[in-house]
C-alpha cells in the first residue's frame, strides 16, 4: 500500500542523509540573500489608479474624492426614498418626533377606552 500522498523517488528522503549531532551547526542556506528583492513599497497609491507616478498622484486622489463622494450622495438619496406603501408609512414613522408618537398612543388609548365604555353601557341595557 504504502503513502497515498508521498513522493516515489527515495533520493529526496530526508532520512537516507547522514544526520548530524545537536552541538552542530545547521547546514548553509542554498539560496543567497541577495536574490530577495532590494526595495518593498514605494509609494502610496489610490486604489484602482494604473500608474504609481508620483506627479499624477494628486489629480488621481481629488477625482478618486469626488468620485466617492458622488457614489455616497446617490446611495443616500437612493436609502431616503419610499418603496411602495410600506416604505412610504416607514418613511412617516422615521420622521415623527417622541412627543408626536407619544400623542398618537394617548389618542389611540382614549379611543380605546370610549369603545370599551360604550361596549359596556350597551351591555347593561
Amino acid at each position: 500500500m504504502g503513502n497515498l500522498c508521498g513522493k516515489e523517488s527515495s533520493s529526496s528522503d530526508p532520512f537516507s542523509q547522514p544526520g548530524r549531532t545537536l552541538s552542530s551547526a545547521p547546514p548553509q542556506n542554498p539560496k543567497p540573500i541577495s536574490s530577495l528583492p532590494k526595495k518593498v513599497g514605494g509609494p502610496p497609491r489610490t486604489l484602482g489608479s494604473g500608474s504609481a507616478a508620483p506627479d499624477a498622484g494628486g489629480s488621481a486622489a481629488e477625482d478618486a474624492r469626488r468620485k466617492a463622494a458622488e457614489a455616497a450622495e446617490a446611495r443616500a438619496n437612493a436609502a431616503n426614498k419610499p418603496k411602495g406603501k410600506l416604505g412610504s408609512q416607514l418613511a412617516e414613522q422615521k420622521k415623527q418626533t417622541q412627543n408626536s408618537t407619544l400623542s398618537d398612543a394617548s389618542r389611540q388609548e382614549l379611543r380605546a377606552r370610549d369603545a370599551d365604555a360604550g361596549a359596556e353601557a350597551r351591555a347593561y341595557n
